[in-house]
């Protein structure tokens, strides 16, 4: 079991998500791609929501 994200967390990457079609089931590439449309300074915030993102893409590939 992993740790229950923050709402915050869960809130800018649903937001992320909807706006930027760039995202990609990559941790690495998305962790860019956040530090790109983001101004999030803190990299354990950054990294947090990049990760809840790949999960939400990789869910998303499983479930089609």
């Amino acid at each position: 079991m992993g740790t229950i994200k923050p709402t915050y967390i869960k809130k800018l990457a649903r937001q992320l998500l909807k706006e930027v079609q760039e995202f990609t089931e990559d941790f690495d590439v998305n962790k860019k791609i956040v530090d790109k449309y983001t101004n999030i300074e803190s990299k354990g915030v950054r990294n947090r929501v990049a990760g809840y993102i790949t999960h939400k893409k990789r869910r998303v590939k499983g479930e089609s």
